[in-house]
């Protein structure tokens, strides 16, 4: 380990307690879950293993805090959030560091995407805070937008500190209290949010972190009679199961779940370009992302053409460089057993497979794996991978892609890519899924983000995501 990176890796702290009611607390019990580096395979902290004592704790404290700050004016809570993406800013070294370590993200990837982005919507939420209409006349009656209440934020390892901001920040925003409960793998970053809403000044009871198992401290989270929302990130099988206790109680849910995306080039358009980006989108994470394009769909007259192109540009993800691994073990089983069913149902992998990367002995590394002659039906085309991992598929015509396209039982996000961009934009409208970018438009952190069918339910970021966090009262006069 060189200076600079022994230098980040001294950022990186772990706290063996729970944030709630304002205070850092012991945890009621005494396990205690270790924090593991996914590229060293070394513990680089423990936090608690929180039970169902400690999120009782944390939603007593929760709606105890709920009156004064629903209370709160709206420009105030703006004020607060716009102190909190200042320290964010401030504390960019040590949130990348704490990111890299703990996800094996690369050092630019965290500083850039898992730092810089969440900052930025943390930024979004202070400005709709101040700015939103929390009020309206309509005809004789005045309609109120006021706060769910306590919500139940559970988050993903994946993006450990966007999502956390993507539940919190409009949570806040509206007026409610939060407990979170974090991903396992990745809490450090987690409780370093917590140190920055309290060095902002949040009042106490308002944001409360429980770091613990799912099963355990989620599933507490998630029955728990105290909670009004529960706003879940990950897996569709766990979403069911939150669905399903949520609305046994009647209580409101926001479900943001699997995806297999799809990567439309329609003929004639830059076909290089399309294959680049597209790898590019898949790889950045190590394939962990939901709203991945993992499914590359060509024109049978330009398919050898890009199966050519996706084997360049994967070359240039290197494992350890540019591409880092996946985050446990068990996830790097995962994938590879996807790559060894793949193979067993007659796709080609072109590039990658499942031998370890040349020279890594350690870490969870996958190699970078492109698959050609995918049948739509096969499972790497069907499930939701989580790897680096992409698929190839040929159509013949613009109906045919459709139904590829829409083949699944996902519809979070994709791509289209067109000679003629009101023929791309014709094409996504048709599409069911959540979020289509033309042309390769850039991610926007204001503009809605959830999907169709069993991506979920309810939508997050912008205006939409705050509405996700209110409830509406009309007074008729």
């Amino acid at each position: 380990m060189d200076g600079t990176a022994q230098g980040a890796q001294d950022l990186v702290t772990s706290r063996d307690a729970q944030y709630i009611g304002g205070k850092w607390r012991p945890a009621a019990g005494g396990g205690r879950i270790d924090v593991v580096d996914p590229v060293t395979e070394k513990v680089i902290g423990q936090v608690p293993a929180g039970t169902a004592e400690d999120v009782d704790e944390a939603v007593r404290a929760a709606r105890a805090a709920l009156p004064g700050w629903a209370a709160t004016p709206p420009a105030e809570r703006g004020a607060i959030l716009g102190a909190v993406r200042d320290l964010m800013a401030a504390r960019r070294e040590e949130i990348a560091a704490t990111v890299a370590a703990e996800l094996g993200a690369p050092p630019a990837f965290a500083a850039a995407v898992h730092t810089d982005m969440p900052t930025a919507v943390m930024g979004g939420f202070a400005a709709l805070a101040a700015g939103h209409a929390f009020e309206e006349q309509v005809g004789n009656s005045r309609v109120f937008q006021e706060p769910v209440g306590v919500v139940g934020a559970i988050t993903p390892w994946n993006y450990p500190l966007h999502q956390v901001v993507a539940k919190a920040a409009p949570a806040l925003a509206a007026g409610c209290t939060v407990v979170l409960k974090p991903a396992e793998d990745t809490p450090l970053v987690a409780q370093l949010f917590a140190a920055i809403l309290d060095e902002a000044g949040l009042p106490a009871g308002v944001f409360n972190l429980v770091t613990g198992l799912g099963p355990v401290a989620g599933q507490a989270l998630a029955e728990h009679p105290g909670v009004d929302m529960v706003s879940f990130t990950g897996s569709t099988a766990v979403g069911r199961q939150i669905g399903a206790t949520a609305g046994a109680a009647v209580k409101r849910v926001a479900l943001e779940l699997g995806g297999k995306s799809a990567n439309v080039i329609l003929p004639g358009a830059d076909l290089a370009r399309a294959v680049n980006v597209g790898i590019a989108n898949v790889f950045a994470n190590s394939g962990q992302t939901c709203s991945a394009w993992t499914r590359i769909l060509v024109d049978s007259a330009r398919y050898d053409e890009a199966v050519e192109a996706a084997t360049a540009a994967a070359a240039k993800y290197v494992p350890g460089e540019r591409l880092g691994p996946v985050v446990n073990a068990k996830q790097r089983e995962r994938v590879r057993g996807y790559i060894r069913r793949g193979t067993a149902e007659g796709a080609r992998i072109v590039v990658g497979g499942t031998d370890a990367p040349d020279g890594l002995e350690t870490g969870y590394y996958v190699r970078p794996t492109v698959f050609a002659d995918v049948d739509p039906g096969m499972t790497i085309a069907q499930e939701e991978i989580f790897g680096p991992v992409v698929a190839l598929i040929r159509y013949e015509d613009e109906d045919d892609a459709l139904r590829i396209a829409n083949g699944t039982v996902y519809g979070l996000a994709g791509a289209v890519w067109g000679a003629d961009e009101a023929e791309a934009v014709a094409f996504a409208r048709r599409m069911d899924t959540g979020q289509v970018d033309i042309n390769g438009g850039r991610f926007n952190p204001l503009a809605p983000f959830g999907g169709y069918k069993q991506s979920g339910v309810g939508r997050e970021l912008g205006a939409h995501g705050l509405a996700e966090y209110l409830q509406t009262k009309s007074l008729q006069f």
